[in-house]
């Protein structure tokens, strides 16, 4: 009877390791497992990431349920977020926000994350919207030349975000590092309005506010360090001043201004996911509305309609929809101008199309004063 509750207990892998069964793992260490893997049989699609502010392609619509893989491979690297300023950032997949993920309520998420050796630090994953204690980051935590994957199943409609939480202090100095990024959870029967009735975009765009804390050296210069873990100290003194020195929209100052503003036209519906991992922000699109608007990302409950600012929480993503009906530079900022126009927290979006002078026309130009 012995042997035979051994032979029961443990698989021999191919390798010949001893793999302890499923009945008794895979779940957080302590706790008897009551239910296994319920999505046997589902397809399988590979999400290929993109950085951001593009989202992956998907299906605003679906009537079956999948497993959807996703890799994100850790990179520590120095930026230079705005001329002669450095700084390490910690990132999913080499850039600030991370790459937006996306699927469908009732889908499962099976995500590898990987922790190259050219790396210094342990890290991992804290996803809000994982069902279960510590957001997954208890079951990811994976040290430089390894890599760890689990399952997670969506079980909640809305944009969430995602971000690295290793412990203690290292929490926040990772995510103001940019270790941060978000995960939209469509409904499976797409998005709707107060009456149920359906909303769809042309294009989507994501964008991941950033709070930076870079030091200064004691005549007003920005530091800048070989490693992450010899600036760690100086950084975590900026942090504690409450008080960020960059505020940047995804990584770098003007990230997406200028010639590299969005792109849209006239008569698209774009929808804009706003993430912001540590710090609030007021989106307002100059020159537009939030047509609809979910600002805690709750994609169960009817959006907000008409808003001309709403509210990021820290530590939540939320939604915007909207219509151009006009050409020209719209700029979206967070609505604290201080922050937008003076420490980085605004992008652009250049709208093609055919003016409407029955919305607006100007009717009389510059002149002397009559």
């Amino acid at each position: 009877m012995r042997k035979l509750a051994i032979a029961l207990a443990i698989t021999l892998t191919l390798s010949g390791t001893v793999v302890a069964n499923e009945s008794t793992t895979g779940g957080l260490k302590g706790f008897e497992v009551s239910q296994q893997f319920q999505g046997q049989g589902m397809q399988r699609i590979v999400q290929e990431m993109v950085a951001p502010p593009s989202f992956p392609i998907h299906d605003q619509v679906v009537t079956e349920n999948k497993i959807v893989q996703v890799k994100l491979v850790i990179e520590e690297k120095e930026v230079e977020i705005s001329p002669g300023v450095f700084m390490w950032q910690m990132t999913f997949n080499g850039t600030s926000p991370g790459p937006m993920i996306v699927a469908h309520v009732g889908d499962y998420i099976e995500l590898t994350l990987v922790n190259p050796t050219s790396n210094t630090l342990l890290h991992n994953i804290d996803l809000h919207a994982f069902t279960g204690a510590m957001g997954g980051g208890a079951l990811t935590e994976v040290p430089p030349g390894q890599e760890v994957t689990v399952r997670f199943k969506a079980t909640k409609a809305g944009t969430f975000v995602y971000h690295c939480a290793p412990g203690g202090a290292m929490i926040p100095w990772h995510v103001v590092s940019g270790m941060n990024g978000a995960i939209t959870i469509l409904p499976k029967d797409g998005l709707k309005d107060g009456d149920g009735n359906q909303i769809t975009y042309d294009k989507a765009f994501y964008v991941g506010g950033q709070d930076f804390y870079i030091p200064k050296d004691d005549k007003g210069n920005y530091k800048r360090y070989p490693s992450p873990v010899v600036g760690m100290a100086d950084t975590l003194q900026a942090m504690k001043t409450l008080i960020p020195t960059h505020l940047p929209f995804n990584g770098v100052m003007n990230a997406m201004t200028g010639a590299n503003a969005l792109k849209s036209k006239v008569g698209e519906t774009i929808l804009i996911v706003h993430s912001q991992a540590n710090r609030q922000a007021y989106p307002h699109l100059i020159g537009g509305h939030g047509d609809y608007v979910w600002e805690t990302g709750s994609f169960n409950d009817a959006p907000n309609t008409n808003l001309e600012t709403w509210s990021i929480a820290a530590g939540a993503a939320g939604a915007a929809i909207y219509t151009f009906k006009q050409p020209g530079t719209y700029a979206y900022v967070s609505h604290n101008l201080i922050e937008a126009i003076l420490m980085g927290s605004v992008l652009h979006i250049q709208v093609d199309g055919k003016w409407n002078n029955d919305l607006q026309e100007q009717l009389i130009a510059p002149r002397p004063i009559q």
